[in-house]
C-alpha cells in the first residue's frame, strides 16, 4: 500500500474526497482524517494513534538497534572464556532476540509520544483549519486516484505519496 496525502481547505471538501475514494472502491478503513484538535469530524474516518504518531517507524528502528545491540552483546559473551562453542549459537540468538524485543518496546513507547514526522509539514495548515486526509491505496492505483480527485475536486492539494505503508496500522 502507498499513502497519498490530500490537504483539503474544510470539512465539506474533505467529505467530497472521502466520497470519491469510497466510490472508487477504497475501503473506509484505509482513509484517515487529521484535523485541528476539537474539530468535529461528524461521519469522517478519524486518524487513530498509529497514524498520528511515529509509533510504527519507532518500533522498526527499535527492533534494528536493539537487535544489533543484542547481537553485539552475544558476541562479547561468546568471546569470554566460560562460554563453549556448543552454547554459542543459543547465546547469540537469545541476546539478539532480547535486544530486538526491548528495542521495539522502548521505540514504541517513544514513538507514541512523538508526532508523525511525515505529517509535521502540514501542522500549520491543520492549525489554520485545513484537514489532512491520508489514503492508503494499492500502488498501481495512485496516479488514477490522484487524477480522479483533482478532476472532480480542483481545490484539493495532492501533497505527496509515501513510498510504503506497514500492512497493519
Amino acid at each position: 500500500m502507498k499513502r497519498i496525502y490530500f490537504l483539503a481547505p474544510d470539512i465539506n471538501v474533505t467529505r467530497k474526497i472521502v466520497n470519491e475514494l469510497l466510490l472508487a472502491r477504497i475501503e473506509e478503513k484505509h482513509l484517515h482524517v487529521i484535523a485541528k484538535r476539537g474539530t468535529p469530524l461528524e461521519d469522517l474516518p478519524e486518524a487513530n494513534l498509529l497514524q498520528k504518531s511515529d509509533f510504527i517507524p519507532a518500533v522498526e528502528q527499535g527492533v534494528a538497534l536493539g537487535g544489533a545491540t543484542g547481537l553485539l552483546a552475544g558476541l562479547v559473551a561468546v568471546a569470554l572464556p566460560p562460554a563453549s562453542t556448543v552454547i554459542a549459537g543459543g547465546v547469540l540468538l537469545a541476546t539478539t532476540l532480547t535486544g530486538a524485543g526491548v528495542g521495539s518496546w522502548l521505540g514504541g513507547m517513544v514513538g507514541m509520544n512523538v508526532g508523525n514526522r511525515r505529517t509535521k509539514e502540514f501542522e500549520d495548515a491543520i492549525e489554520a483549519g485545513a484537514m489532512l486526509l491520508l489514503a492508503d491505496v494499492p500502488p498501481e492505483r495512485v496516479d488514477e486516484l490522484e487524477k480522479l480527485v483533482k478532476q472532480h475536486i480542483p481545490e484539493v492539494e495532492v501533497e505527496q505519496t509515501e513510498p510504503r505503508i506497514p500492512a497493519f496500522p
